[in-house]
């Protein structure tokens, strides 16, 4: 993850270390041509800058007012719900299903995002992930590969995989994903979320609706 810009950040870490130096020595009441105690300031200043990077990885940099200038990604932390619509064909009727309700749960950091998505069927973690940023071509996408794991009672039709999926970043008017996925099951898909919540759910709720399949085939029953 490319997590700052890089120009914009040296120009304020060395402000903040300047202003800090001129406190220091006005404060201390420094001569500016007394070089040993000058000298001495710098582990304070260094002392203050490692303070400001820690506070600001750990809780400022998903402040709007950081973000596009200093801070190149999005803030995605937070429960996603939206739409699967597979181009796998079911044996049994030769017709795709239709389409598939799901959750995403995005846990993001500073230095760190983790991506889990669950259907009534089935559950898929993050294996790695990360953002695919070019502002001067336009692409804003979030990319990750994981490994999906359905539930014991349909293994046997749907076993467990790993898949890459590819979502578009969409922040307005309306923060939006949608994407395509393809596994190694040879299948492939298009999925799109909308922003639900910014509680981390750990579950599937069920009032979002059945897995159609195994709705069809009546050999799921959710918890």
């Amino acid at each position: 993850m490319r997590n700052i810009n890089l120009k914009y950040s040296l120009y304020l870490l060395a402000g903040i270390s300047l202003l800090s130096f001129y406190a220091f020595v006005k404060f201390q009441k420094i001569e500016p041509l007394d070089f040993i105690k000058v000298l001495k300031l710098l582990p304070k200043v260094v002392s203050i800058d490692l303070l400001i990077i820690v506070v600001f990885s750990s809780y400022l940099w998903h402040w709007k007012i950081f973000h596009s200038w200093l801070v190149p990604f999005p803030n995605l932390s937070g429960t996603w719900k939206g739409f699967i619509q597979t181009t796998w064909v079911d044996p049994v009727t030769n017709e795709r299903p239709s389409s598939i309700p799901a959750i995403l749960t995005i846990k993001q950091s500073f230095l760190k995002i983790s991506c889990v998505m669950r259907t009534a069927e089935m559950t898929s973690r993050s294996i790695i992930a990360d953002f695919v940023l070019d502002k001067d071509n336009q692409v804003k996408k979030l990319s990750y590969t994981y490994d999906s794991n359905p539930i014991a009672t349909v293994k046997e039709r749907s076993p467990q995989h790993l898949g890459t999926m590819i979502f578009d970043i969409i922040e307005k008017p309306k923060q939006k994903i949608n994407g395509e996925y393809w596994t190694g099951r040879k299948t492939t898909g298009h999925i799109e979320m909308t922003f639900w919540k910014k509680e981390i759910l750990e579950y599937y709720p069920k009032e979002l609706g059945a897995h159609p399949v195994s709705e069809l085939r009546g050999d799921n029953k959710t918890k």
